[in-house]
This record gives structure tokens, sequence and C-alpha cells, in this order.
């Protein structure tokens, strides 16, 4: 009997498999799909992942190479999960290798052995007492043993950090004999006691009516959309659903849109939870993340929370999915692999067999229209939880009025009111920066990128101008570089500029600004929000940061400074993004007992978008874009993929989409006329990093008829000769024409 030919997936932008012979001397029934193997590949190495076993390989004899070691003794993916790679690759037209190195942790990806190894336990020896004469001048030291004191039975130490453990303090107290260090080989401990380490609130009838519906889809797939008001509860719906997951045997994976909501939705599982806890995101080391990974597979931790990569974390015992802000657009992956993280957890809990919870104040319409539809369950909390009070909004026409840093006298007056009451403000501003553009107020001169077709935000802190686009950075110039005038002026508002006039306007009170330069460094978040938490009064100014699902319970007004950006977009999806936004940064509002009140600035107060969004609420301006996308042809009533292609010479990238469309158009002349080639067109931003960007829009009212020209015309395009000389690539239901 000949031995059998093993077809792998190589971390290769290749859409194809590659075959080879077993490695000399291996045992053949370990060579299972999903496990990896490394493999000579020109004249490096690969690790890849085996897809399957056939008996015949295309390649001649003498042409086939053997693999040089089969690294794992069972699949580092299960089947469920190897179903889904195989699934996206396919959906979303990627190499399937390149989708295994999406889905693996890194150290994987590189060979590391996935069985873990060794653990690392801090412990507090016998005879350690706080009152050790070497610890009087060492308070960082005798605090760290007082936190191993409370653990008996120690602390891992890949969990130090969230002990607020120093290793240098720890390593000094090993060196006193007053702590050791215990090495063991993991196991999954068995569970003692209650699950719940607090008692759980009280649900009102909507929630108790969600929880109920969810519940009776345990053991089978069963998608739900949980279609809540900002305060209504969700949170609460999600963790006792969990804990019946729990008390089932199971495991439950919660999806989560930033990393940044990551330290609290943590604290918040742990003070309720007596479980083991994963938390993965892209901010841990590759050591870290790994062995989060191996221990949501082993079963070890009993609830996995992550942003959109978790998806793909395997679960020994899989018992719930929920997607939590499922609308958010950080659930879809914007480079690489192009994936939706929402529309995977869809097909994964239906592989899994479990329900899946889709979470949200404001539902994309694509989850509303599938809710129309019957795909899902839809249900629905129309009330604050507690009693507390949908937040009161004011569209303030600032049209005629001067603005003092982007804020209006009136407004001014309101936050003076606000504060002196001893509450919280909130104030959006989604533009982060001091002023969008530097101006030369002689000739008119304006701070442009080299590189991109946008302008340099002024950074007045850091005395620097910055692309948002390609992060080109370069100093202030003493004067114009057009005319040599020295009349330089910051033209426009961003989130420095208003946090500088704010603390002027009131000195009396702190001023935090929450934007992506604010929170650069670990833990910054953390400490403003524990400022915010004490509940004294001050302010909170930022972008969309804060919009995502945090909870102040001070905050009684919310000011929202320009809210006009999103009515004149070209893109279709500008007015359900800012109806989303409003809608969740309004929801900061007046949670708690003291009502909330939300402040609009905005030329143009009658536009019947903010007119049906203040007065009718989210889900009336859904139905009507819902209406309006119908009439128009536009998504969920149709299908997009979106070629992309650049490249340093603009008529590079134009040929090749040129070429691109004429392939497509011969393909659909068999049948599928439904689908309709749009373009190629320049980009909306036609130049970035340096790059000449155009686009090729592919449209079809149904998925098959999309799905059916793709697969073939993309080999079309794998063999053009420009497609080596451009930089394209294909997005699969984009959320962003841009």
């Amino acid at each position: 009997m000949t031995d059998p030919i093993l077809r792998l997936a190589l971390p290769s932008p290749l859409r194809r498999l590659f075959d080879y012979r077993a490695p000399a001397g291996c045992d053949p029934t370990l060579l299972e799909p999903g496990v990896r193997l490394r493999v000579p590949f020109g004249r490096r190495e690969l690790v890849g992942v085996l897809v399957e076993r056939v008996a015949h390989s295309e390649v001649a004899e003498e042409r086939l190479r053997s693999a040089s070691a089969l690294l794992d003794r069972q699949p580092v993916l299960p089947p469920a999960l190897l179903e889904l790679c195989r699934w996206t690759a396919s959906y979303y037209q990627h190499s399937l290798g390149d989708t295994f190195s999406w889905a693996l942790p890194n150290l994987l990806r590189q060979g590391e052995p996935a069985e873990r190894g060794e653990e690392r336990i801090w412990q507090a020896m016998p005879h350690a007492r706080l009152d050790d004469p070497r610890l009087a001048r060492a308070p960082r030291q005798r605090q760290a043993l007082a936190t191993l004191a409370q653990h008996p039975h120690g602390i891992n130490q890949n969990l130090l950090d969230q002990f607020q453990l120093a290793r240098d303090s720890l390593k000094l107290l090993h060196d006193k004999g007053l702590v050791e260090v215990i090495r063991r080989r993991p196991s999954v401990p068995e569970h003692h006691g209650a699950w719940l380490l607090q008692p759980e609130l009280a649900l009102n009838a909507e929630q108790r009516s969600a929880f109920e519906a969810v519940r009776a889809g345990f053991g089978r797939f069963h998608p739900c959309l949980l279609a809540g008001v900002t305060g209504s509860g969700k949170t609460e719906v999600y963790l006792q659903l969990i804990r019946e997951t729990l008390e089932a045997g199971k495991q439950a994976l919660v999806l989560i849109p930033e990393i940044n909501l990551g330290p609290q939705t943590l604290e918040r599982f742990a003070r309720r939870f007596n479980a083991r806890i994963a938390l993965l995101h892209s901010g841990l080391t590759d050591r870290e993340r790994l062995e989060a990974w191996q221990a949501a597979g082993e079963g070890h931790a009993q609830i996995v929370i992550g942003t959109r990569s978790a998806l793909f974390t395997p679960l020994k015992t899989p018992g719930l999915i929920i997607v939590d802000e499922e609308h958010d657009a950080s659930y879809k992956q914007q480079e690489g692999l192009r994936y939706h993280a929402r529309d995977l957890a869809v097909m994964r809990a239906r592989l899994e067999r479990v329900p899946l919870l889709l979470g949200s104040a404001t539902p994309s319409l694509e989850s509303l229209h599938n809710a129309e539809q019957g795909r899902y369950a839809l249900l629905r909390l129309t009330q604050r939880a507690g009693g507390a009070r949908a937040p009161r909004f004011e569209r303030l026409d600032v049209r005629s009025r001067p603005l003092d840093s982007g804020i209006s006298p009136p407004l001014q007056r309101l936050i003076g009111d606000t504060l002196a009451a001893g509450q919280q403000v909130l104030v959006f501003l989604n533009r982060r920066g001091f002023a969008p553009t530097l101006l030369c107020h002689d000739c008119g001169w304006q701070a442009l990128c080299p590189r991109c077709d946008a302008r340099l935000t002024l950074h007045q802190r850091h005395q620097q101008l910055r692309c948002h686009h390609c992060d080109h950075r370069q100093g202030l110039p003493a004067a114009c570089p057009q005319c040599r005038h020295v009349d330089l002026r910051p033209v426009g508002v961003g989130t420095e500029r208003s946090e500088e006039r704010l603390r002027l306007l009131f000195p009396d009170f702190p001023v935090l600004r929450v934007d992506r330069d604010s929170t650069a460094r670990k833990g910054a978040m953390e400490r403003l929000f524990a400022t915010v938490q004490r509940g004294e009064p001050c302010i909170l100014i930022g972008t969309q940061m804060l919009a995502k699902g945090h909870h102040f319970p001070r905050v009684t007004l919310v000011a929202i400074l320009d809210a006009d950006g999103g009515l004149f977009s070209a893109d279709f999806r500008a007015s359900e993004r800012m109806a989303q936004l409003i809608v969740q940064v309004a929801g900061r509002a007046g949670r708690a007992e003291a009502p909330g009140q939300v402040v609009i600035q905005t030329h143009l107060a009658d536009h019947p978008l903010l007119v049906q969004l203040t007065e009718q609420g989210y889900f009336a301006f859904a139905e009507q874009a819902l209406s309006e996308r119908r009439a128009a042809g536009l998504p969920p009533f149709s299908h997009l993929a979106l070629l992309r292609a650049d490249a340093y010479q603009a008529e590079q990238a134009e040929a090749f989409l040129d070429q691109a469309a004429s392939l497509a158009e011969q393909r659909l002349g068999d049948g599928d006329a439904a689908v309709q080639v749009l373009g190629p067109v320049p980009a909306p931003m036609e130049r970035r990093a340096g790059r000449h960007r155009a686009q090729l829009l592919l449209q079809a009212p149904a998925r098959a008829a999309l799905h059916r020209l793709l697969g073939p015309w993309l080999l079309d395009l794998e063999n053009l000769p420009g497609s080596r000389q451009v930089r394209w690539s294909l997005d699969v239901d984009p959320i962003d024409l841009f």
C-alpha cells in the first residue's frame, strides 16, 4: 500500500494547497486534518496545516518532497474551527493557508508546541510575615506579599499584571526567602463552590423574556438579536445567560469591539463569576496570547472575552457565543483577510450548534433585515434598567452664533450649570488633534500630506503636523513655505483644542481627554476612567472611543459639538453610522437616578434625519433607512465585492482594473447578467501613502450570482501580466467604500 499524500495549506497568498509525503518514520494515525507540519518550501521551511490526505497527487512522483516533521500529536484546530476556516477562505476568496495564519496565534504559526509547558506559580512562604523588618521601607514589596497571602494557592505568572504585582518586587521578595516560585504541569482543575461571587440583579419583564428566549435555544443553533436601548441592561442579560452556560458545564465566548473595553469587561465578569476568564486581544504579547488560547482550548478558561480575532479561539465545550455592540465597524478586518467577525460568529455558532446572541442599542441594518426575514429572533428592550429615564435631546442651532473652540455660549452655560450641580459632562468631538489643518492667512497655503491627498492635522502638544492616514509626521514650519509670511493659523477644531479651551473656561474642574493619542500608553484608559468613576464633577472630552459601552453613572450632560459631518458623505452607510454614533454617545447620559440631557450642536437643526432621530428614535430611522436601501437596491438588498488596486503610477492601477472589468464582463456573458460591474474609478482618496488608488465595484441582487463569478474571475486576475505590477485585494461585503 502506497503512503498517503498530505495536502497542506501553507502561509502564502496563493489560493491553492500543496502536496507532500509524510515525514520519515511518522505514525500515520497521527496525520489528522488540523495538525501542523514543518515542510520545505523553496529554500526555506514553513509551518503548514494538514487539510486532507489523498491517494494521488497531480505533482510528478519525483518532484514530491517529504515533510520535515510532524509538530502535533492532535489537531490544533478542532473540526468545527477547521471547517470555519475553510468556509471563511472560500467566502472571502482568500488563501486557506493565510486564513489559518489569521486564526492561529503567532507562536503556533512559528512552530511552537501547542501543548502548554510548565506554569510558574508565585506563592507566599508559610513563615512570611507582613511585619518583617526587611519590609519596613519597602511598601511595594509589603503590598505584593499581602496580595499573595490572600491567595493561598498562589497566582499564575500570567496573571501578575491583573493583580498589579510588579515582577521586580516579587524577585526581591524571592531573594529574601518570603515567596517561592512553583513550577508545575498545567491541568484543568475541578470547579469548587458556586459560580456566582455576587448576587444577580433582578430582571425586569423585558429582560426576563429575552433571557428565556435565548435559554430555550441552548444546545442548538439559535441566533438572536437583542436590540435594547442604551442602559436597558443588556449586559445583565449576558451575565445571567453565561451563568446558565457555566452551570451546564459549557464555555462562553464574548466578543467586544475594542481593546479598551477589555479591562472593564474583565473586571465586571471577574466580580460576578467564580470562574477562570481568558482575555484575548492584539495588545497581549505573543506568549500571553498563546497561553490564553491554550487555556480556552483545554477547557481551563470557562469564559473567553476578546476582540474580533478571538472568534477563532478553540473551545473544548462551547455553549454560548455573544457579540456585544454587533453594529460596530471594528468587527470588520480591513486588511489581509477582510472578514467580518459578526458574520463569522453566525457561521461558527451554526457549526458548533450553540445559541448566538447579537446585542446592540443601534443594530446594524443588516442584522435588523435578518430579523425581519426571520433568520434571527428579535428581542427588544425598550426601557432603561433600574428606573433610569431616557435622556432628553436638544438640537442647538449654531448658525450665526460665535463658536469658541467649537463650543457655543449656550452650551458653555449648560456645562457650567451641570458642573455646579455636582454632575459630570461628556463632550463628544470625533476629530483628534488640535486642528484639522494649518493655514497661511496671507496666501492661503495649507499644510498637506506629501504622501496622501489629505491635510495634515496639527497636534499642538507635540508641536507636530501629522497625517491620520499614513502617519507621516513633520515639525511645525516657522513661516509659510510658499510666501514666507509667519501668520500661520490653525483652522477647525480637534479634541486637543477643545480640551485646552475647556480648561480655561472651567479651571476648577478636571478636563479628561479620551482619544487615541491620550490613551496610547498602557493603563492610560484605566486611569482616566478610574477618575471618572470616583463621581466627582469633571468634563470628559473625546472621540468615538467614548461611545462604546462605557457606564458613567454621574454623566448627566452629553454635548455633541459637530453632528453635520455624516449628512453629506458620498458613502451610503454614512447616515447609518452617524445615527448609531449619536445614539451611542447620547446613551452615556442619565444612566442613574439623575435625568440626562443631550445637546447636539448643528448648522442643520431642521434636517429630516436629525429631527427623526432625536424625536422618534433609532428604530424609526432604521425603518426608513431600510426602505430607502430597498428602493435603491443597496445592501442588505444587494451584495457587493470591491476590488481595490494601488500602484506608484496611477496608470498601472487603472490599466489593471480596466482589464479586470473586461474579464468580469466576459465571464458574465455566460448568464450571470444580474451582476453589475461598476467602474473602475479613482478611490475617494486617490493617493495614500505615496500610492495611487482605484477601485472596481461588483454588485448583485443575489449572493449566489456574485460568488459564482468571484472564484473563476480571481483566477483570471492572478494570471494577468499586470497583476504583479500593482498591489490589489478583493473585499467581499465591504463596509467602507473608501
